[in-house]
């Protein structure tokens, strides 16, 4: 009882231990913020925060000079949350449905399709960004969110992981769905969305992150200041 009390107090002093290495640089740079320019040069960065937050943060998200451009710091924001949104959506969507195909749908080209599939992960957006900008351009699709959000939607790490777990789904569910009457979508909206919840947040979470810190995608693809 006293080792188990023991390894708890440990177990959560550790874990304290590391979420406060992880927030402390951001608390500091928070902290930072709050004082003037001069202040931060002259001082360092500060642990406190001071008395110019209504006054920095009012400037860099609703002035377009504080940037050094033609648009605001909310406007960035805005931006980067419409791709990452655009992007985890979009993935989870593609991705369950892909997977549900090639797992269930048992045809002959299914394995061969999905590493197909899965073989694009050796080639990185660095790789095939040319030609994906001759089609965005073909198609008339530069300077917009579309032309942004789906050549990317795709997601072979997405399918990869959701064709794992609909495989370790007992096939004892498909067929007492089907003794109900229940067609392939009706058994993918009732039964594997529900199932798969856990999952959808993982991939979305990751996904979201990946979009969000598009750099190189969105600067080849847009000339509008406002994108």
């Amino acid at each position: 009882m006293y080792q188990s009390k023991w390894r708890i107090f440990t177990n959560h002093a550790i874990l304290i231990l590391g979420a406060l290495f992880m927030i402390m640089p951001v608390w500091i740079a928070f902290a930072s913020s709050t004082h003037t320019r001069e202040f931060v040069f002259q001082n360092g960065l500060q642990f406190w925060p001071g008395e110019h937050f209504f006054e920095n943060y009012g400037a860099i998200l609703f002035d377009p000079s504080a940037t050094k451009g033609r648009v605001t710091a909310l406007e960035m924001l805005f931006n980067s949350m419409v791709l990452g949104l655009g992007f985890a959506i979009g993935k989870v969507i593609i991705s369950m449905m892909a997977a549900y195909a090639i797992v269930y749908f048992r045809f002959k080209l299914a394995v061969p399709l999905f590493w197909v599939v899965f073989s694009t992960l050796l080639l990185p957006l660095e790789v095939r960004i040319v030609p994906s900008y001759e089609v965005v351009a073909g198609l008339g699709l530069l300077n917009t969110y579309t032309g942004l959000i789906l050549p990317l939607i795709a997601s072979a790490t997405g399918t990869f992981f959701f064709r794992q777990f609909y495989r370790s789904v007992p096939d004892e569910l498909l067929e007492a769905a089907r003794l109900d009457g229940a067609g392939p979508i009706r058994f993918f909206i009732d039964i594997l969305v529900p199932l798969s919840v856990t999952m959808i947040a993982a991939i979305f979470i990751i996904m979201f992150v990946v979009g969000w810190n598009q750099y190189l995608w969105p600067l080849l693809m847009t000339t509008d200041d406002q994108l």
